[in-house]
């Protein structure tokens, strides 16, 4: 017979903290406590199992179930000396949610459930206290009728500021039994109107109803939302915990609290939380009455701290905080409560924190010796850290909500509303601070998202060009705010009514997705010691190197800043959009004339080789990766009319044979077409200037600086053997021209990105004449998939919520499709060439889950965004510590 209940306390534990995934992690610790002797009022756990076939099966439950219950609550009773349901000692019971992972606030709970007119006579009676018993009562029909039965939770509240208002009192404290006794009749008389039935009297009634409502719960809004933000699977499901009420609201010698065993928002290893005197758990949370502080050292003189005013019951808390720290060996959250001087404890769990407080208890506790530095690197979430590298909202401030994106690059920033590139350049310029808002981004609007404090785009998604560029940048960016119209042509932005005009203000919250009218105070990155202490840790342990995705000096500055260990990609195409270049790139590309095209090209040689300079003299030394010219034709071609008129000016052509120069080179499907390599075969002389700028760029900063320079040129788009071969070639003439020139050498690699199937399929071949792989998995993903990363923003997030797709494949990478194509292009290549170079340049290269892949494979290094470099470093490090206890365990 399969187990599905488990009880604790009361001399009987059947569970462990080992157990959450079948008791959920209220229920696990529960047990555990109970087992280490802390004071724990007896309980059962209905296991997660039954959550699962309570959906799988139409909300019915295994046949056995009811009598595992009865057996479990048989054992309460005998352990407290109540009966549930009997009306001279009645046991009341608690029925709460408990995921295996925590998810507060997320799912509902039922207290005082077993009361009804007879058993709250015999619980008064039993407390010798008639207010307190009628006080519970109004509260479980209170909280029963909203959870279970669906009544709005404010048509109690309504009634009860009501009754307050009639009696001419501001406090529940103050209300007599008499009064309570009246306000139940009201609550019950609510219950009848709101759902046509009458509030069930039966305890057993009461017991399943709320069973089914937590689990009912696991799959409401609010869940469904909490899951999806963190990652969780709907088929963990839920446990329900059901224990022996306890109580803090029988008077002054009672009270309940929050508190957490340090500081969860600094990490400082000080008691932290809230209780009040003579009141039960939702009173806390609600906000109906002001908590009072734990210890008297945090307390004004106004306020009453539980050391002083109960302080038996306060000592025992900080012996039972200096248990539970020791045992589990992390920061925990407690709920307590103290009923007539005795201390019970409610739960505990390992307790959110902030990023800042999650670095200083892993290191703290490290150095206090609780926990291993291993241990201090796995216990802080990589993704968390973008909280300390970018500034975010004043928590104080306050704020107007315009609209919501996604949060696509995190960070905060506010600035004067601009339409247009090339005015954000120009205002920025003047040190005006200015967000661009864009219906959506294009390369072009390259050089105006780099002057700007952030992004805001009404399409596209977590990685449309303008996230993903802006992550890059370290730009904050709320992408696909489909709620707001933009009209270029009226230089507004408008959601509802509400119209906003250029230059108006606004301030975006990169962390949430969020828009604000006007200007929101911001608080600036504080990186702490901590932090690269931890990091330290972490670069001991990881095997992964990583480096940076980078072409401006900024870029390549932050990335050093952070800790990146190299370039992995330089996009070159990037460098080509500034406003003294795109004249000559146009020019180059619509000239069908050599000698004419060859001379927009010596143009853009010193500036490439100025470019190149810069970063070689940053990186000190260190590898850089140079992916040679890689955009879709198109986005070069002059789109309006007045640039058509600048460019036929220059080539001292017509306007009408640009014209159809420009038809000519448009593509169907530009993505897939006169792009990386194909450009590079079919105008040669682009790439040889590209090679040129590079290795004379090498060769100076050599001579400048007495540092091996070692440039990596990165072939795009190669799918054929013959393609490599034809350009590395081409390269390989035009350095040994430059060498002869320059009557000197260096040494250099040639490779090539894997980004497209057929590519990764024969990479035993391309290996051949390569010297090195980076894996591109943006566009592979979009190859392999058939997916466009900038038009799957309208439909991904419902394959997501539909279990079509684990997860989005832009931002963790799809291990069976796209992940497969990695490990083959990998093992092939390295059948070929044992010592080839493997990394990836795509944006999983910042994704701690695709990360954990990447290790597997045996990549050497990941690329990612400058301020994704910190992140990937400590993702590297848990992967490595993954996989040593893998084979540990092997």
């Amino acid at each position: 017979m399969t187990k599905w209940v488990y009880s604790f306390g009361g001399g009987l534990n059947e569970g462990s903290a080992g157990m959450r995934n079948l008791l959920g992690g209220k229920g696990a610790n529960l047990a555990e406590m109970a087992s280490i002797g802390l004071p724990v009022p007896p309980g059962f756990t209905i296991t997660t199992e039954v959550c699962s076939a309570y959906y799988d099966n139409g909300s019915a439950y295994p046949a056995d179930l009811a009598e595992q219950v009865a057996a479990a609550l048989h054992r309460v009773e005998k352990s407290v000396g109540l009966v549930f349901g009997d009306a001279t000692a009645p046991l009341l019971v608690s029925v709460r949610s408990g995921a295996r992972v925590s998810m507060p606030g997320m799912m509902d709970t039922v207290l005082n459930l077993g009361l009804n007119d007879e058993t709250v006579e015999g619980l008064a009676a039993s407390s010798k206290d008639e207010r307190f018993a009628w006080d519970s009562y109004r509260r479980f029909i209170q909280m029963y009728g909203s959870v279970v039965m669906g009544v709005p939770h404010h048509r109690f509240e309504d009634l009860l500021e009501q009754a307050k208002h009639g009696l001419g009192v501001t406090d529940d404290t103050a209300i007599k039994a008499a009064d309570w006794r009246e306000i139940v009749k009201d609550y019950k008389d609510v219950v009848l109107k709101e759902t046509g039935k009458p509030f069930p009297n039966e305890p057993q009634e009461q017991l399943w109803g709320a069973i089914s409502a937590v689990f009912g719960s696991w799959m409401n809004p609010r869940a469904h939302t909490y899951r999806k933000l963190h990652d969780i699977p709907a088929s963990w499901g839920t446990a329900v915990n059901v224990q022996a009420m306890v109580f803090g609201n029988m008077g002054d010698d009672c009270a309940t609290g929050v508190c957490f065993t340090r500081d969860p928002s600094t990490g400082e290893n000080i008691f932290y939380g809230e209780y009040l005197v003579n009141a039960q758990g939702e009173d806390v949370v609600a906000g109906i009455r002001t908590p009072q502080p734990m210890s008297a050292a945090r307390a004004t003189a106004d306020q009453s701290p539980m050391e002083k005013v109960l302080p038996e019951a306060y000592k025992e808390l900080m012996r039972v905080r200096d248990i539970l720290e020791k045992h589990y060996r992390d920061m925990q959250d407690i709920e307590f409560t103290v009923q007539s001087n005795v201390l019970y404890m409610l739960q505990t769990r390992s307790g959110k924190r902030t990023a800042a407080a999650a670095l200083k208890i892993a290191i703290d506790m490290a150095q206090e010796g609780l926990i291993t530095q291993e241990e201090a690197i796995q216990r802080v979430p990589p993704g968390s850290l973008d909280q300390l590298l970018h500034p975010t909202l004043d928590p104080k401030a306050e704020r107007n909500l315009f609209s919501r994106g996604l949060p696509a690059s995190p960070g905060a920033a506010a600035g004067a509303i601009v339409f247009t590139a090339e005015e954000v350049e120009d205002r920025a310029a003047k040190g005006e601070d200015v967000i661009l808002v864009r219906i959506e981004t294009s390369p072009e609007d390259v050089h105006g998202m780099h002057a700007a404090r952030g992004v805001l785009t009404t399409r596209g998604g977590m990685t449309s060009h303008a996230a993903v560029v802006a992550r890059g940048m370290g730009r904050v960016c709320v992408a696909g705010a489909g709620g707001i119209t933009v009209d270029y042509k009226a230089q507004t932005m408008t959601v509802g009514n509400v119209t906003l005009k250029g230059g108006d203000w606004i301030t975006l919250d990169g962390g949430t997705g969020a828009v604000y009218v006007g200007k929101v105070a911001t608080i600036p990155p504080t990186l702490s010691g901590d932090f690269s202490t931890l990091m330290g840790w972490a670069d001991e342990v990881r095997r992964l190197r990583v480096r940076a995705n980078a072409e401006t000096p900024e870029d390549a500055e932050t990335a050093r800043r952070f800790g990146a260990e190299g370039i992995g990609l330089s996009r070159t195409e990037h460098m080509f959009f500034g406003p003294d270049r795109i004249g000559f790139v146009r020019q180059m590309i619509m000239s069908d004339d050599p000698a004419t095209r060859k001379k927009a090209i010596d143009a853009l040689l010193p500036f490439q080789r100025d470019d190149f300079s810069q970063i070689f003299r940053i990186m000190s030394g260190l590898p850089v990766t140079i992916r040679l010219l890689d955009p879709p034709l198109h986005e070069f071609l002059p789109h309006g009319e007045t640039e058509l008129e600048e460019v036929a000016t220059a080539l001292g052509q017509s306007v009408e044979s640009l014209r159809a120069r420009r038809s000519a080179l448009s593509e169907a499907n530009p993505m897939l077409g006169h792009r990386g390599c194909r450009l590079g075969i079919t105008y040669p002389e682009i790439y040889a200037m590209q090679v040129r700028a590079i290795i004379e760029a090498a060769i100076a900063v050599s001579k400048e600086t007495g540092q091996a320079i070692v440039p990596e040129i990165m072939i795009p788009l190669v799918g054929v053997k013959t393609e490599l071969e034809v350009t590395r070639k081409a390269a390989e003439a035009e350095v040994a021209a430059v060498f002869k020139e320059q009557g000197t050498t260096l040494d250099y690699l040639i490779g090539t990105m894997i980004e497209l199937p057929r590519a990764a399929i024969t990479a035993d071949q391309i290996a051949e004449v390569a010297d090195f792989f980076s894996f591109g998995t943006n566009d592979l993903t979009q190859t392999t998939l058939g997916l466009s990363r900038d038009d799957a923003g309208s439909f991904l997030p419902y394959y997501v919520d539909h279990g079509l797709l684990p997860k989005d494949p832009f931002v963790s990478i799809d291990r069976e499709g796209v992940g497969a194509l990695v490990r083959m292009g990998a093992e092939n290549g390295r059948k070929t060439k044992s010592n080839l170079k493997l990394g990836v340049c795509g944006e999983h290269g910042g994704d701690p889950d695709s990360i954990t892949f990447f290790e597997s494979v045996g990549l050497d290094y990941v690329s990612c965004s400058p301020f994704r470099v910190p992140v990937a470093r400590l993702a590297a490090a848990q992967a490595a510590l993954a996989m040593k206890k893998e084979k540990a365990s092997s």
